[in-house]
């Protein structure tokens, strides 16, 4: 495509994304041409469709924690919890159930309303998911919305969840599909969809989102957002996450991703999941106050905060209160939360309504002489 031709494609595209409809068939080309668009051009749609949506100095606030740290199989190139890699962390059995909920009530009375909790599987034992169940039950009980990561579901595990009051499962895709072997081989870019379908299926809410700076083209971030996007569902939250480069992992010493890139990545996520939380995730040790608020103006409209995010470091809340007090952003409403939830029973009847048709179709009707 020529300079002019990818100029008109930019615009084209622009002008259509302006309106903030919410779409699910973004080609190849329309998600490319947003990240060719002038920098400022871009943040002004993004902010423009943003408000659309959200109050734009309100942002949701989530406090991650690792309940089972280390000892994974997979290789995923970036993480400091494979078995794989020497990075010097210990592998920990996973956590009290007391002990979680502790931390979940700590987490809300510094204003998080989101507690996500994270454990290093390839796929959960029903064991262990039994545990969990109790912790998302309990933690459900604080009022506070419940999210969960531990890898690969199925749909049987993600119904279980479901019932034991969790709202959102995380699974992220991490990068393209086409770069994806690139940076791990231990499972496919199909798995992770498979488990974003059962999640779906259950009912559950989806966050799912990807890495910025893992060595992908510019290309390959617009391909991410494109097969977020264009899931049946948009996820309700899309953590970007900038790479957190670690010491004994495949890409420690990767080039850093400039910090205007890492904007694009945000903004283009606005738009092309207008109705979605955008989490600036991890990463934002690495970032000055001025990348953060470049974000929030892109339309990022979430965070993580704690000193931890799994296993890497994290901005300290009382810093992340500092920066909101600077820029007059304030933490998410509570009532939000039973907003969402109210949407999620809806969405988990649908839910239900559609497996049951599936299922009434795949078996025939026997007739009852």
């Amino acid at each position: 495509m020529s300079v002019s031709q990818q100029t008109a494609q930019s615009q084209t595209t622009l002008e259509r994304v302006r309106r903030g409809e919410i779409r699910h068939d973004w080609t190849a080309e329309e998600a490319r041409a947003l990240f060719e668009l002038p920098f400022n051009e871009l943040i002004f749609a993004a902010q423009t469709v943003h408000r659309q949506y959200f109050d734009p100095n309100e942002v949701q606030v989530s406090t991650l924690l690792s309940i089972k740290t280390g000892g994974c199989p997979e290789d995923c190139a970036y993480c400091p919890q494979s078995a794989r890699y020497d990075t010097g962390l210990e592998k920990e059995k996973l956590m009290d159930v007391n002990f979680v909920v502790a931390q979940a009530k700590a987490a809300k009375a510094k204003g998080a309303t989101r507690f996500c909790m994270g454990a290093a599987y390839r796929s959960p034992t029903d064991k262990h998911l039994d545990r969990i169940t109790d912790m998302i039950s309990q933690v459900r009980a604080l009022g506070m919305e419940t999210c969960a990561t531990l890898g690969m579901v199925n749909r049987e595990q993600a119904e279980k969840m479901a019932d034991a009051g969790l709202d959102y499962y995380n699974h992220n895709i991490d990068t393209a599909e086409d770069f994806y072997g690139d940076i791990i081989t231990t499972r496919t870019f199909d798995d992770r969809m498979d488990t974003l379908e059962n999640v779906r299926q259950a009912g559950l809410n989806v966050c799912c989102g990807g890495i910025v700076g893992m060595g992908e083209e510019t290309g390959h971030r617009a391909d991410m957002l494109r097969a977020l996007a264009n899931l049946p569902q948009h996820p309700g939250s899309v953590p970007i996450n900038q790479l957190v480069q670690v010491p004994g992992t495949p890409l420690y010493g990767q080039e850093e991703v400039h910090p205007v890139e890492f904007v694009r990545t945000i903004a283009a996520a606005r738009l092309m999941m207008p109705a979605s939380h955008v989490r600036l995730s991890a990463g934002r040790t690495d970032m000055n106050d001025e990348t953060q608020a470049l974000c929030f103006l892109a339309g990022a409209n979430s965070i993580f905060y704690g000193d931890k995010l799994l296993t890497t470091d994290n901005p300290e809340a009382d810093a992340d209160q500092q920066l909101f007090q600077r820029l007059g952003l304030r933490p998410e409403a509570v009532g939000r939360v039973e907003e969402r939830r109210e949407c999620g029973r809806g969405k988990r009847e649908d839910a239900a309504a559609e497996a049951a048709a599936q299922a009434d179709q795949a078996e025939p009707h026997v007739r009852a002489d």
